[in-house]
């Protein structure tokens, strides 16, 4: 797949010149917003939700909008629902898509859409409508290229109960472990994106579901674009069909297979960056670490499962401390083992006692954060098993993150290794 360079000033001027307000009765004019609306099977709240969203928009909005609807696949009324609304209120589109998915929603009705700015909210508009126009006023100014709404933000004011509150910020941590990531709230239903960014970054999206937020704004800190984070208040909807449990799944594949993407260079990013003009962000791998980072981080996906079942099968008889301990024992000395061989390339029985005890001081750090945090999360909330759990996979992405740190530099730092074991370390990182 390729992507055609382009004269990026200059769309951007023509784009921005587009996004004065229109004069009443202009109807052929394209809107400079248009907000998408992802349903599936959304009857019962849809029509509430559009038209508290198109008053809002219609009283205090400054300049020309669209609500387009975007129906994946429902199999209740959702479909006639939007359209009976879409023929009573101006402005208001609907899309249907056969298929389901919320990333394949938007996909579809961003790239159709012929708006400046492009926004999507979901449908219980748990964050507070009067946010929107401050998330998509630098887009229009042009001053940034994504916006996204925070929860985590120390200004921002959230309802939520405590399950969800631990996911959350345990995902969010997950992220800035294993993919480095600046922003601070990648999940919240509340975000936009200049048209002509869109257009560059969509054709490399490649998840359907709810990792797509993810994996767009990855993208976008890679490819060196401004994402500008608005605070919000937002109240949770205790009626959420979300599977928390499947989405959480979905989100770890995304992020294991992104972080093989970004270390292979899968996606042209130095491309993009050309092509959009901008700088590489800080931190960027060099050719050798990403190919050990890529080893490491596939050994470490493996190693988190092996951990997690075994966590499981053992807490149906132990309590968590204990489960914890011996999983995570037994997965260290196998991850060290993987490590030794296949991500710093030192074979043979030399040394191979010492890089073990050295890799128990590491775990000694990974036990320390998982212990910890299992510790403040029994201590501040009652919590059921998929709490620990979510707390367990970040405090695990934290420790990864210092184990391969400790690995690199201590364990098997290249002038500790034999002269051969050393040769070989470098021909598998060039």
């Amino acid at each position: 797949m390729s992507i055609a360079p382009c004269d990026v000033q200059g769309e951007r001027d023509e784009t921005l010149a587009g996004l004065a307000i229109q004069p009443e009765g202009a109807d052929a004019a394209p809107p400079t917003l248009d907000v998408v609306i992802p349903v599936f099977n959304e009857e019962a709240d849809l029509e509430t939700a559009v038209r508290r969203l198109h008053a809002h928009l219609a009283a205090g909005f400054p300049y020309r909008f669209r609500i387009t609807v975007a129906d994946n696949a429902s199999t209740d009324g959702t479909l006639r629902v939007a359209r009976r609304v879409a023929a009573e209120l101006s402005d208001v589109a609907v899309v249907h898509l056969d298929e389901k998915g919320r990333g394949r929603a938007l996909h579809r009705a961003w790239s159709s859409s012929d708006a400046a700015v492009l926004a999507y909210m979901d449908v219980d508009l748990s964050t507070d409508l009067a946010g929107l126009l401050p998330l998509v006023a630098p887009l229009i100014s042009g001053h940034s290229d994504l916006a996204i709404g925070t929860r985590l933000a120390a200004s921002a004011r959230v309802v939520r109960g405590p399950r969800r509150e631990v996911i959350s910020r345990c995902y969010n941590l997950l992220l800035r472990s294993l993919l480095r990531v600046r922003f601070t709230d990648a999940q919240c239903g509340f975000k936009a994106i200049r048209a002509d960014i869109a257009a560059r970054l969509l054709p490399w999206v490649r998840d359907s579901g709810w990792f797509f937020d993810t994996e767009l704004l990855v993208l976008a800190e890679r490819a060196g674009l401004r994402i500008h984070e608005v605070p919000v208040d937002w109240i949770d909807d205790p009626d959420s069909s979300v599977d928390i449990v499947a989405t959480a799944l979905g989100d770890l594949r995304g992020i294991v297979r992104m972080a093989r993407q970004m270390a292979t260079g899968a996606v042209p990013l130095a491309r993009l960056r050309r092509e959009l003009g901008r700088s590489s962000p800080d931190g960027e791998l060099s050719p050798s670490l990403r190919g050990q980072a890529v080893r490491f981080i596939a050994i470490g996906a493996a190693s988190t499962i092996a951990y997690l079942a075994i966590y499981l099968v053992l807490r149906l008889v132990a309590p968590a401390q204990l489960a914890n301990l011996v999983a995570l024992l037994l997965t260290a000395v196998a991850n060290t083992a993987a490590n030794r061989r296949l991500t710093f390339g030192v074979r043979g029985p030399e040394r191979a006692g010492r890089h073990q005890l050295q890799g128990l001081v590491v775990f000694g750090v990974g036990l320390a954060l998982t212990s910890g945090s299992l510790f403040l999360l029994h201590a501040l909330t009652r919590s059921d098993r998929l709490a620990e759990l979510a707390v367990l996979i970040a405090a695990n992405a934290t420790a990864t993150a210092v184990r391969f740190l400790l690995f690199r530099t201590w364990v098997f730092r290249p002038g500790r290794t034999s002269p051969s074991a050393t040769s070989r370390l470098e021909e598998i990182g060039s």
